[in-house]
Parts: structure tokens; C-alpha cells; sequence
């Protein structure tokens, strides 16, 4: 049932725009009459609406996502039904999601990923301090304002302690296999480490302009996760720094308990090289300066 531009949503959203689509939702841009402000407005693709696993999503990532208030995660302001589809009427991002970002860059520079990984970190250790994990951390669901402030979205499959739902209990393994750590992978439960596992890899992802398993299919990549030894950062970037090696390699370690216990920590050691520029650059050794070697 896709909207007219002017359709008037419970009273309140007049459809301005048709914004695109992913795999479950239409989006509009629309403007609230009562606030005077635009705001985007998902509704669940017609042809998932009898779907009840895509539709408990969708309920899901409205109802968890509207319990948060954090500068760094999406807003969702409201959410109903019109004519028996449900919607969600959430922040309006003018930008890029980080995946065009890198489609278009290739990479980014040191000091603009590590600006978004502060972002990133804090807006994960307000989720888990909320009891909500999002298992779901990658570029594509990070979005970039045009001040620089990221955006944390897609609470879909998030599982949330809080809100009871069968849907986000099971041990079901979904997510972006790229993103996913070796314990998700063999069938555990989602936990903040799988959390900062994926923004781990993000932050590789976001420095380096490759994911960390580059195999043939998505099986491989799994036994990869789980099997081979993390790629320093340095097999596409040899001017990484030593600091921001260790922060990469910490987050991404296959114990889970060998992980940063909080995204709090993983914040505080990012904050660390940001307070000290020179902590970003490659430290050369004693022979490389007496006899200049690069």
C-alpha cells in the first residue's frame, strides 16, 4: 500500500516524498504538522505484512528503538498502524549511510574514522546500559549528518532484556555474516562482546576499505571468523599505528572474554589516541630514522 505524496498519517504526517526502500520497509519523508519538522516515515513492504517473523521485526525495532534517547542513535518519534500496515515515524537523516560513504571513498582517513567510532562506542554503551544489544553493527546502519554526527539505526533484530519477545531470544543466526562474531557463529546467544566484535570490524572495515575475510561465500567467511587468526589492520594499511593496531585487534579477539569488557573501555582507549594526534602515526624504528627508510 504505498503512499500518495499528501497522504495525512494519523492526523499528524503529510507525505512529502517517496525516499527509497530496503528489504523490509518503504520510506517517505513526510512532514509533522504539529512540530513542523520532517521526519521519515518506514512502513513494512506490502508483501511482509502476513509475514509474522518480518512483521515482529519490524514491531520490534519500533518498540525498542522508540525506548532509547541518545544524540548518536536514530530517534523514532512515533509509531501506529495505517489501514492495518504498520509504520514508524522516525528522524529524518540527511547523509549517507557509512557503506555509500566507503563505496564512494574507499577508506577513511584515521582521524575521521576514529571521530565515528567515539560516536559508535558511546552510542552502544547507552544501548547496553539500556539492556538492548543490536547485533546488528556494520557501515550500513551507521549514518552520517552533514556536521559529522553518526547515527546508529536498524534496531530490527535487536534483542532487548526488557522487552519480552520470543523473536529477540532465539539463538537463530542472523545478522551480516561479515560483521558476526565466532561465538554468534557457532550458535551462542548475542551479547554486548558481539556487539563490540562488530564495531571492531567496523572500525577495520572504515580504516582499511576491506572487511577482515574477503573469502567466496558466506560459509567461508563464518569458518574464517571463527578458524583464522584477525588480519592486522597493516596488510592494507602499513602506516597503522601500533595504538590503533592493539584497539582493533583488543575488540575482535575470538574469546569473547578477551574482548573490552564494556564499550565504555573500547570508547575510553579511542579517546585516548584522539587526546594524543601523535599516537595515530607509525612509529619508525631506530634504523629507519638513522638511515631513512619509509
Amino acid at each position: 500500500m504505498p503512499f500518495k505524496i499528501g497522504t495525512l498519517i494519523d492526523g499528524r504526517y503529510r507525505v512529502t516524498a517517496r525516499i527509497g526502500h530496503g528489504g523490509m520497509a518503504e520510506v517517505y519523508e513526510a512532514n509533522d504538522v504539529i512540530l513542523k519538522k520532517a521526519v521519515a516515515i518506514k512502513l513494512i513492504r506490502e508483501n511482509l505484512v502476513n509475514d509474522p517473523i518480518n512483521l515482529r521485526r519490524f514491531q520490534n525495532e519500533a518498540t525498542i528503538a522508540a525506548s532509547l534517547n541518545h544524540p548518536n542513535i536514530v530517534k523514532v518519534y512515533n509509531h501506529g498502524t495505517i489501514a492495518g500496515v504498520p509504520y514508524i515515524a522516525n528522524e529524518y537523516i540527511k547523509g549517507q549511510n557509512l557503506k555509500e560513504t566507503l563505496d564512494f571513498r574507499g577508506s577513511l582517513p584515521l582521524s575521521e574514522a576514529l571521530s565515528y567510532m567515539i560516536q559508535l562506542t558511546n552510542a552502544l554503551y547507552y544501548a547496553h546500559q539500556h539492556n538492548i544489544i543490536h547485533r546488528d553493527v556494520k557501515p550500513d546502519n551507521i549514518y552520517v549528518m552533514t556536521d559529522g554526527t553518526i547515527k546508529l539505526g536498524d534496531f530490527g533484530i535487536a534483542t532487548s532484556k526488557s522487552i519480552n519477545s520470543d523473536l529477540t531470544e532465539t539463538k537463530e543466526i542472523i545478522g551480516s555474516v561479515h560483521y558476526l562474531s565466532p561465538e554468534i557463529l557457532k550458535g551462542k546467544t548475542a551479547s554486548i562482546q558481539s556487539d563490540i566484535y562488530a564495531a571492531g570490524v567496523t572500525f577495520f572495515e572504515l580504516i582499511t576499505g576491506h572487511v577482515p575475510y574477503e573469502k567466496d561465500s558466506p560459509v567461508n567467511i563464518a569458518v574464517a571468523h571463527i578458524k583464522d587468526k584477525f588480519p592486522s589492520p597493516k596488510k592494507y594499511l602499513p602506516n597503522c599505528s601500533k595504538e590503533v593496531e592493539k584497539i582493533i585487534m583488543k575488540a575482535t579477539r575470538k574469546n569473547p572474554n578477551e574482548r573490552y569488557r564494556t564499550a565504555k573501555e573500547f570508547n575510553e582507549d579511542l579517546l585516548e589516541i584522539q587526546k594524543r594526534p601523535d599516537l595515530l602515526k607509525e612509529k619508525k624504528s631506530f634504523f629507519a630514522k638513522i638511515f631513512g627508510f619509509k
